[in-house]
């Protein structure tokens, strides 16, 4: 999945010099015609068998193909057919040059899959402007291909995010998603509001067993700005980029060595305003990250804060109901369960008993004297008593057990697996 970065290639490769290989075994036409293909701006490789072309073709990606037909020992039309059944080379577009019979030639060539035909002698300008024509085409078929492969990603991906219910999840889906889909070693999701000195980081694709991490961001100049201007910020050379200035001075002072050779800092805020950045970057190894990326990743991260939004919006239902749940089984004063709960309890801890046939103890404590305590010292005083053993027999239960107040100074012990001495 090369998602951006292969769209990028496609949008930009009018812009980059474009490389053709022309087989011919003639030098006397295959010389003077790299020569001038060369003058107009094109990247030559010359081979002058269909052998040669095979082994040029081990470093050398051509955008076209100006592929001969009559050669010795191998003819183009073998290599053609090996061109079209090899994935990387499949829509790379071919054009035929042969003195052969038109007729004949055309029909054999166009069926094993070339682009066209030219018969020698040829005219130079109408060669180039079939080159031209085919190029074009070929970028237009990549930078669909690109946009295809980018939307089936994007589709993927939103799925896989918005299937989650977690916030957590979300981000580490998205970290990991992203990254790879871009072919980046570095990317990262960020928390923190503008004005703020620190962030924290929640996930991270390079390090996935990261979570809450600290960050100072006067170390992270592109988040700084991110979140204070609210505008994604693109870095395509951290070693020339004016932002990274100052915190070029600080490492080499401090004798640091920064990997980063781009970056991307795409800055969200959510309803409940909490706010963070989305952080891509790339080291030397990397291709750096470009414009293509930065609207991917925008379109991602636009799409995903909904997700998060959502996720977060059912947390808080979750928690609302535990909490609610919680207080309606818990006796206020001494945070054991309350007698409604019990009664529950009592129930399915029976029914377990008799389903698992094992034994199951149950302690009814009522606390000796305890109007003397009320009458004497006041109910506040009581209060603390019973507040106080609520605390000693939740300390002391073990994990299966259940301790509920019954009513005023009663309280029972629900003991499961427990035998009656």
């Amino acid at each position: 999945m090369e998602l951006g970065r292969q769209q990028a290639q496609a949008m930009t490769s009018e812009n980059t010099p474009t490389a053709l290989l022309l087989v011919d075994d003639e030098a006397t036409l295959r010389e003077p015609l790299a020569e001038y293909l060369a003058r107009q701006g094109f990247v030559v490789r010359e081979a002058d068998s269909a052998a040669a072309a095979r082994s040029a073709l081990g470093d050398f990606a051509p955008d076209l193909v100006l592929l001969d037909i009559m050669m010795p020992g191998s003819d183009g039309l073998v290599l053609l057919e090996r061109l079209k059944a090899d994935p990387r080379l499949r829509d790379v577009p071919v054009l035929m040059i042969s003195s052969m019979p038109p007729e004949e030639a055309t029909v054999r060539a166009l069926g094993l899959g070339a682009a066209d035909f030219i018969s020698k002698p040829f005219r130079v300008r109408e060669l180039m402007a079939r080159v031209k024509a085919h190029l074009r085409v070929g970028r237009e078929l990549n930078l669909a291909k690109a946009e295809a492969r980018s939307r089936s990603e994007m589709v993927d991906i939103l799925q896989e995010v918005t299937a989650s219910l977690k916030p957590e999840e979300i981000y580490h889906i998205l970290v990991r998603r992203v990254a790879r889909g871009l072919k980046i070693s570095k990317c990262s999701l960020v928390f923190a509001n503008p004005g703020q000195e620190t962030a924290v980081v929640v996930a991270s694709y390079e390090n996935p067993m990261l979570r809450d991490l600290p960050i100072e961001l006067r170390r992270y100049p592109e988040i700084r700005r991110a979140l204070d201007t609210r505008q994604t910020v693109l870095v395509t050379d951290v070693a020339t980029d004016p932002l990274y200035a100052e915190a070029r001075e600080a490492w080499e002072i401090g004798g640091v060595r920064v990997p980063t050779r781009s970056a991307i800092a795409i800055p969200f805020v959510m309803k409940d305003q909490r706010a963070g950045v989305f952080f891509l970057r790339t080291t030397a190894e990397d291709t750096p990250l470009n414009q293509s990326d930065l609207t991917f990743a925008e379109q991602v991260i636009r799409a995903a804060v909904q997700a998060l939004e959502k996720a977060y919006d059912l947390e808080s239902a979750v928690v609302g109901r535990e909490q609610m749940k919680t207080l309606a089984e818990t006796d206020a004063l001494t945070e054991t369960y309350n007698r409604r709960a019990l009664a529950d309890k009592l129930v399915q801890e029976v029914e377990r008993a008799n389903r698992y046939s094992t034994q199951l103890a149950c302690l009814m404590i009522d606390v000796d004297n305890f109007k003397q305590i009320n009458d004497v010292y006041g109910h506040l005083a009581g209060d603390v008593v019973l507040r106080q053993l609520g605390g000693i027999f939740r300390r002391e239960q073990r994990t299966v057990d259940i301790v509920a107040r019954f009513g005023g100074e009663e309280f029972v012990i629900l003991l499961p697996e427990t035998a009656v001495a």
